[in-house]
């Protein structure tokens, strides 16, 4: 009898290990972002997690009660890793324009251009300069969508480029395996900015877009919680606050 009470025990307890197994924990909010995508959130010097979308994301997981975890991704992984939960949201220079109905979203808190990136001294001056020329684009990106939704542009490229990040793209710009790269305007303008780069953005964009927030799609319910502590921070300033941290004025445009 006692044999066959510690058996059925053993088993109980197994069967509570694994009915735990995958449990999403939802006193944490896990956020999704790609940590090449400064300054939306990338790492710093120190290795630690930074960004404006993560400082966002931080806070409004303060007001929700919840604890903030920042969790890097691979960009043209970020589907998957919401069906199988590993993460909450995608919160990262997230384009709205294009994924209306592949997600549920948060309002749009910010706008942005698809904008080309070439060096200080290359003859291209406007989108039909580019025709015969190789072009970067990161991989899954707005910029490539934004490629796909005009296909004449796209077409007249000599080579469409897919690479994992902006920040290789730009490296393979400085050293003139490609001649431009289409990318978000919020990025490339920072990252010329901060690293000093001989590069500059064209007038002319490619495409206009709004960011916001991304759940799995009929995720109402946690995007209700997000929105709530999002609208708040608009109408407290915080949000304006960490605006101004990140770019020196208040570019968002939630609730205005």
């Amino acid at each position: 009898m006692k044999k066959i009470v510690a058996s059925v025990m053993a088993v109980a307890t197994l069967a509570l290990a694994f009915a735990g197994c995958g449990k999403k924990d939802d006193k944490k909010f896990v956020v999704g972002f790609d940590q090449e995508f400064p300054p939306m959130g990338f790492v710093a010097d120190d290795g630690s997690y930074v960004g404006f979308d993560l400082d966002l994301a931080k806070e409004a997981a303060k007001r929700m009660g919840r604890e903030f975890v920042a969790q890097p991704i691979a960009w043209d992984s970020k589907d998957q890793e919401l069906a199988t939960g590993n993460i909450d949201c995608i919160w990262n220079g997230f384009t709205i324009s294009g994924r209306e109905d592949g997600y549920t979203w948060t309002k749009a808190y910010m706008s942005n251009d698809q904008v080309v990136v070439v060096k200080n001294d290359s003859a291209i001056a406007s989108l039909a300069d580019l025709a015969g020329k190789t072009v970067a684009v990161q991989k899954d990106s707005s910029g490539l969508a934004a490629l796909e939704d005009n296909a004449a542009l796209k077409d007249s490229f000599g080579d469409l480029i897919e690479m994992d990040s902006y920040l290789n793209a730009m490296m393979e710009l400085e050293m003139g395996s490609v001649d431009a790269i289409v990318m978000d305007e919020i990025v490339a303008r920072y990252e010329i900015q901060t690293s000093g780069k001989a590069f500059k953005v064209l007038d002319e964009a490619v495409a206009s877009e709004e960011y916001g927030v991304g759940f799995l799609k009929g995720n109402t319910a946690l995007r209700d919680e997000v929105q709530k502590a999002m609208d708040d921070m608009a109408a407290d300033g915080t949000m304006a606050q960490i605006s101004n941290k990140w770019f020196g004025a208040d570019v968002t445009i939630l609730g205005k």
